[in-house]
């Protein structure tokens, strides 16, 4: 109760302008900042890097007492990041638009941008991290698109469908001082504003004090309000999983966030995997008088009969008794299978609960199992893909609105009346699209599929893409119907109509040698 109202105390008197500098983030007037839910961001950063300290710092006894060591870490946070953004977008799938010029432009300015690279990298962090941020903005007469990872964003007003207000927060060093750069996009009286703040911090530990854009940023403008502008011109994308840790707010969480504890024991089994070959070597036990220097009495030469710098060997006083002066073999069998079997078991929960097929993720060798396999188990990877399309096509659709909203502002070209945007993904990878072709085709012969969305599906086409296509194919039809010419451009006569093919290319011959004769 005392913090909460501190808070506001703090809060009223940084509105008076009573206090200069911020200690945090979240005590900035306007900014309804949740710290758990970025506290959980920087745990999933730094678990999709490899290190935790909390999991990766370990001690352990030995006879000089004890020591700390980094434990060895599989990164599997990464791998499933990975996996995952590969397996929605790739090189091969394709962004349509109905309105044709716009589309052409759309695509150029992707490819200026490198689109498909780029969002491919940030749609892995986003998965990590549970988000990350689009933009589009125009600079050096180009339109351009920029990306944040979920960290750096902090959202200021949301609906039931997307972010409409957040700020964007970027920090760096100059000297000896820290900087951090606020962009603010905000919704006022109607108009579309983006303001710039830039605040000046000895230590890390504070958001430090306000002071003049030009201190660091010579062109940038404190305030700009977009007349305009219809939609907002960034776009926030998070996994299409429920957020389980905070029901009221409107960030994603990572795809691994409800794995973390069989994240966890895949490290101590991965490591205690590693140390078994380092402890479990093979050592050779002698007694301590063997390796001590002795004078051999011809040449008076200094010599033992062990190397004491070679690793096997190992001396230990074994008393006076019959096996004082005994080597002693020490083999140690190491438990390989037991190691291996532990890691798959986990990786096998490790896939249940990010939504992978159980054997997506293997430690033997076997590797990822195939896309008719997928498939012909009604693969769970497949419906937990097509879950995060839907979300990832709903981004897509806004970056193109973002970039039509800025090119239209600053008059690069007009916007559309009406336009509709479509991405068809690259399923090959999922599944067989030769099985998904045949599908449609049954359906069709069926009569419970219309030709129209047999297309839409097969091809990725939208709705106006598909009914274009299909006049095409039945204006092409029913000329061949009408006309059809053999290789040598000779009319087939109507008595060959409705023979099988191969009887009607016999008539057909015969008629031509009749001719020639």
């Amino acid at each position: 109760m005392f913090k909460n109202m501190l808070a506001r105390i703090r809060q009223v008197m940084y509105k008076m302008g009573l206090i200069k500098g911020i200690q945090k983030l979240s005590d900035n007037r306007d900014i309804p900042v949740n710290d758990e839910m970025y506290d959980r961001i920087e745990i999933w950063q730094a678990i999709y890097a490899g290190y935790l300290k909390d999991w990766h710092d370990t001690s352990y006894m030995t006879i000089n007492g004890k020591k700390q060591r980094k434990r060895a870490s599989m990164r599997m946070a990464k791998v499933a990041s990975q996996k995952m953004a590969t397996l929605i977008f790739n090189e091969k799938c394709e962004i349509n638009i109905s309105e044709e010029s716009l589309e052409k432009t759309i695509k150029d300015i992707l490819k200026e941008n490198k689109f498909n690279r780029e969002f491919r990298r940030y749609l892995e962090y986003g998965f990590a991290l549970g988000g990350m941020v689009m933009k589009a903005y125009y600079e050096d007469d180009k339109l351009k698109i920029s990306y944040t990872t979920a960290d750096c964003f902090i959202p200021l007003a949301w609906d039931n469908f997307r972010i409409t207000e957040g700020v964007f927060v970027s920090t760096f060093r100059k000297g000896n001082n820290r900087y951090t750069h606020l962009e603010w996009h905000l919704w006022e009286d109607g108009e579309y504003v983006i303001r710039n703040e830039l605040y000046e911090a000895k230590t890390d530990n504070e958001l430090g004090v306000k002071v003049p854009l030009s201190t660091q940023f010579k062109d940038l403008e404190e305030e700009i309000i977009f007349h305009t502008i219809k939609k907002t011109i960034f776009v926030y994308f998070k996994p299409n999983i429920a957020n389980n840790f905070d029901t009221n707010s409107p960030l994603g969480i990572s795809i691994f966030a409800n794995a973390l504890d069989t994240l966890k024991t895949l490290d101590i089994a991965f490591d205690s995997f590693q140390r078994e070959f380092a402890l479990g070597k093979k050592r050779i036990i002698v007694p301590a008088s063997a390796i001590k220097t002795v004078v051999d009495p011809i040449t008076g030469q200094l010599s033992r009969y062990f190397d004491a710098d070679d690793e096997v060997y190992e001396s230990m006083s074994l008393g006076d008794g019959l096996d004082a002066e005994k080597v002693h073999d020490i083999s140690i069998e190491l438990r390989v299978e037991e190691h291996v079997a532990a890691i798959n078991a986990n990786l096998n929960i490790l896939a249940m609960q990010i939504g992978f097929n159980a054997g997506t993720f293997t430690f033997d060798g076997l590797g990822v199992k195939t896309a008719t396999e997928v498939v012909s188990e009604n693969s769970e990877t497949f419906r937990t893909k097509q879950d995060h399309e839907t979300n990832v096509e709903a981004a897509i659709q806004e970056l193109v609105d973002a970039i039509v909203e800025i090119a239209d502002a600053f008059n690069v070209f007009p916007r559309p009346a009406d336009y509709e945007v479509t991405v068809a993904f690259d399923d090959s990878i999922a599944q067989d699209k030769d099985a998904d072709i045949n599908e449609q085709i049954k359906l069709l012969s069926n009569g419970l599929q219309l030709k129209k969305k047999a297309l839409m599906k097969i091809h990725g086409l939208t709705e106006k893409e598909a009914e274009v296509m299909l006049k095409e194919i039945q204006a092409e039809q029913a000329t061949a119907t009408a006309q059809a010419i053999d290789f040598f451009g000779v009319k087939k006569n109507n008595q060959n109509q409705g023979k099988p093919p191969n009887q009607a290319s016999k008539a057909l011959v015969k008629q031509q040698n009749q001719g020639a004769k």
